[in-house]
This record gives C-alpha cells, sequence and structure tokens, in this order.
C-alpha cells in the first residue's frame, strides 16, 4: 500500500478553521488528477478493435478518477475555496512520485503503455487497501482461501485512507454556515448518489466515503454500487476474469477471479517508448507537431477544468469531450516510430503550457 508523509496528517489534523484546509483539499485534488496521465496512457495504448474488455476498465476508473477529482473540488468550493488547477506545479514530473510523499521515494510511477507488470506493480499498489480482502484466482473449493501477499506495514506512515479520514474528520467540526455555493458545484455528470451538492458536513463526509470506497473497497467488500473497487478491477485484468462472490451457508462470503473470461491480447499494443520526453522529436519535425499538439490538448483540458470548477461548471461536458480527442491525439503519436525503420513509437507528454 502506498504511503502519505505522515506530517502531512499531523498537520491536517492540528487545522483550526475552514481555510486551513484549504490547502489540503487542494493536495487532493493534486492526488485523484495525479493517477489519471498514467490510467489514461494504458488505456490510449491498446489498438482499437483489440483488448476492448481491458479497455473498458481502464475507461471505467479513469472516469471514476475524474469524479473524485471533482468531489475534493466541490468541497472546496463548497467552503468558498478556488481550485487551482492549470498551472505548471500542478502535474506531477513523470517519471516519479505521487503527491504528498505518496509511495515515498522507492516507488516511482512511469508513463508507459499498457502491460502486464504496469497493471500489477503500479497500478495495484497505488490502489491497494490498507486491509485487502481475501480473494482466490480460482474458483472456491471449500478450502482457506490463500490471498495475495501484502507487505507488512511500516508503522511510521500514514495510508491515503488515513488522509481522507483525517480530512472527513476536521471538515464535521465545521458549521453547516460553512458550506454552500451549490451554484459553483459540478453536478449531474454522473449518477446522483454519487455526485451530489455538497451543502454540509454529512454530504462532505459521505462524498470523501465514496472515493475511498470506489478505489479501495470497504476492509470486509471488495465491491461498491455493485463494481469491484478499482484495486479488485485492476485484478479482474491481472488475471483474466471477472471478481465473483461465492456466498457460504456456513462460511464467510468468497471472493474470485473465476468469473467471465477478460481476454488480453499481447500484439494489441503500441510499442509506445516509455516516459516520452518534450524533446522526442527534433523541432520542426512532424513527429514533434504532433507532440506538442498533445501537450497543448493536454494543457487545454486542464484550463477547461480549471474555469469549470472556478464558476463555469457547464464546462465540465466540455472537458469530457477533449479526453477523448486526446485519445486520438495520444494514438497517432504511438503511430509514431521515433526513428525511421524502427518498431519503437513516440507517446504523449503531459505537462502544462500556456496557450
Amino acid at each position: 500500500m502506498l504511503r502519505v508523509q505522515p506530517q502531512i496528517i499531523h498537520q491536517l489534523r492540528g487545522t483550526k478553521d475552514k481555510e486551513a484546509l484549504f490547502p489540503f483539499l487542494q493536495r487532493a485534488i493534486e492526488l485523484e488528477h495525479s493517477t489519471i496521465p498514467p490510467y489514461l496512457t494504458a488505456w490510449y495504448s491498446l489498438k482499437p478493435g483489440l483488448n476492448d474488455a481491458v479497455g473498458a476498465l481502464l475507461r471505467s476508473i479513469v472516469i471514476e478518477e475524474m469524479l473524485h477529482m471533482t468531489i475534493a473540488a466541490n468541497i472546496l468550493v463548497s467552503l468558498g475555496g478556488h481550485p487551482a488547477i492549470n498551472h505548471e506545479g500542478f502535474v506531477p514530473s513523470y517519471p516519479g512520485g505521487l503527491p504528498m510523499g505518496i509511495g515515498g521515494s522507492d516507488f516511482v510511477v512511469h508513463i508507459e503503455a499498457f502491460s502486464m507488470q504496469l497493471v500489477k506493480n503500479t497500478f495495484m499498489v497505488i490502489e491497494e487497501p490498507e486491509h485487502p480482502v481475501p480473494t482466490t484466482t480460482e474458483a472456491w473449493d471449500g478450502s482457506t482461501p490463500v490471498p495475495d501477499p501484502v507487505d507488512a506495514p511500516d508503522p511510521d506512515y500514514r495510508t491515503i485512507g488515513e488522509f481522507y479520514a483525517a480530512l472527513k474528520e476536521r471538515l464535521a467540526t465545521l458549521p453547516e454556515s460553512a458550506f454552500g455555493h451549490e451554484d459553483r458545484q459540478v453536478l449531474g455528470v454522473w449518477p446522483e448518489s454519487l455526485n451530489f451538492p455538497i451543502v454540509s458536513a454529512e454530504a462532505a463526509g459521505r462524498a470523501i466515503d465514496i472515493i475511498v470506497e470506489q478505489g479501495e473497497g470497504s476492509s470486509t467488500d471488495p465491491f461498491e454500487e455493485g463494481q469491484p473497487a478499482h484495486f479488485y478491477r485492476f485484478g479482474e485484468i491481472y488475471y483474466g476474469a471477472e471478481l465473483i462472490c461465492t456466498p457460504g451457508d456456513d462460511s464467510p462470503t468468497r471472493y474470485a477471479y473465476d468469473g467471465a473470461p477478460i481476454a488480453f491480447v499481447p500484439d494489441g499494443v503500441f510499442p509506445m517508448r516509455p516516459d516520452p520526453g518534450p524533446l522526442q522529436f527534433p523541432a520542426g519535425t512532424f513527429g514533434r507537431m504532433l507532440s506538442d499538439n498533445f501537450t497543448q490538448g493536454y494543457s487545454s483540458l486542464l484550463n477547461s477544468l480549471h474555469d469549470t470548477f472556478n464558476g463555469k461548471p457547464q464546462r465540465i461536458r466540455e472537458v469530457m469531450g477533449l479526453m477523448y480527442q486526446l485519445r486520438f491525439l495520444a494514438q497517432r503519436l504511438m503511430s509514431t516510430p521515433l526513428h525511421a525503420g524502427r518498431v519503437e513509437t513516440a507517446g504523449p507528454v503531459y505537462r502544462y503550457v500556456e496557450p
């Protein structure tokens, strides 16, 4: 599981008023966004018409990460804050760590094409719960399932779940008058049970629960709203089958990756070079134009998100459209060899540039 710098939790728990929570909510927005570029790249790297089941799972996770980012932004807006999205410091440096020192110096997130190693060693690590529900990779035969091994926790760290628990705790101390600005919140994009106005501490707490449970599930159930949480959805991709539950009459429910198969075709992935940079092509070349077009498109998306969370919530649908346009731009890059006669191709560069 990922680690959060402990001093951040201590500082959060020491806040006294709503304004003191603004930086922590901004960090939550940055954290939820930070997973989107690597997840998007893995999705974009799947060639059209192949690996559709894997692509659908990746897409569903990206959409929910957008929801989580929106929830964090709506809470900040509700308190009278202003999310800051369109600036260079908002985007993490890839390869590198995630915001708030999550993962420590040993955990590095790369921008790379889809692979099973990427799912297991990066995506499932990002989403791993503090207490994963035991699962098996075969149907339950009546014996005790053996869960995947989980490293023993280091006592000198805090989890992402603890960060959100501390945030929820501090929000609960605020009076109802601290919340408002419903007209500036992004609503109506996801089902109302997931995307509702933040008008009280109770609503903010329910919204934070959605972020945590969609990512990790609960300590007893890997499903949230009928779908596996992100950790287990990535598990479905890795193990090649849907997660199913087998209720026992006199024993706890068993969970196994033994449902409908989720096929993966290794040849259905663009051969993108990992961690593309802005100079992957020389200036003035067609490849450089494609690369710059993607970065500018991504920057336009961040500009639209900034406007969306700062008084123009109706622009969220434009954001969704831009995300699909980025797929086209990314796949143009992933179809472009870096050097003539070689298989390795270019890839998307995630950084903010001024219009």
